[in-house]
């Protein structure tokens, strides 16, 4: 299953105690920020779940898999993401000591 916004959305309003308008500010503030500060090179860290940075990656070498035509990919930053030790252990199954 894929948790979209709409579904966060009628979490909060069944679960989180707050109205469909509120929730779906939250949802959309929460977001927004998030994008904010991963667009200005900040990290993100939210404790138990994860870290979400930043990385610059460097011009290289590639190859067009469809044509096999050599050329240089750009320098670029992508979004990574890094699973607290809590999340991979409950991912896993594993019980935390």
């Amino acid at each position: 299953m894929t948790i979209t916004k709409a579904y966060i959305v009628n979490h909060l309003t069944q679960n989180g105690g707050l109205g469909k308008n509120d929730a779906i500010r939250v949802t959309e503030d929460l977001i927004e920020l998030m994008k904010k500060r991963l667009e200005s090179g900040d990290s993100i860290l939210i404790s138990g779940f994860g870290k979400f940075s930043v990385k610059a990656k460097r011009a290289r070498r590639g190859r067009n898999p469809h044509t096999g035509e050599d050329l240089i990919l750009e320098p670029r930053r992508v979004v990574t993401f890094h699973a607290s030790g809590i999340l991979r252990d409950r991912v896993s199954g594993k019980a935390r000591s």
